[in-house]
């Protein structure tokens, strides 16, 4: 008796269109070591939620319930990571993402 050999059904789609460079993974893992602190998780779904697209610092402290010096920490090292950025109005600096980060990150996702 013949065994009938027939091809493989694929159900879904790959979960990557490709694989990612050195340092396509390398980038990515800095901005996935950043995003690990649920804080900063937060704060970046904070901003990402504002209609206007930026929130003034000052304004997150009350929103999470973290101390001042806190959130002022999240925010710097967020923004050397460069998933914002930052502008100074008088007193106050208002927080934006860096929107081609969170390209990349979601392109390395699907």
């Amino acid at each position: 008796m013949k065994s009938l050999k027939t091809p493989p059904i694929f159900c879904c789609p790959p979960l990557l269109a490709g694989r990612l460079t050195e340092t396509e993974a390398a980038s990515a893992a800095v901005l996935f070591r950043v995003l690990g602190e649920p804080a900063r998780l937060q704060l970046l779904s904070l901003i990402a939620a504002q209609p206007s697209g930026e929130v003034c610092a000052c304004e997150l402290v009350e929103s999470l319930g973290l101390s001042q010096p806190t959130v002022s920490h999240h925010l710097k090292v967020m923004y050397e990571a460069g998933l914002l950025q930052k502008e100074r109005r008088g007193t106050w600096i208002y927080y934006r993402i860096v929107q081609s980060q969170l390209v990349s990150l979601r392109s390395v996702l699907t």
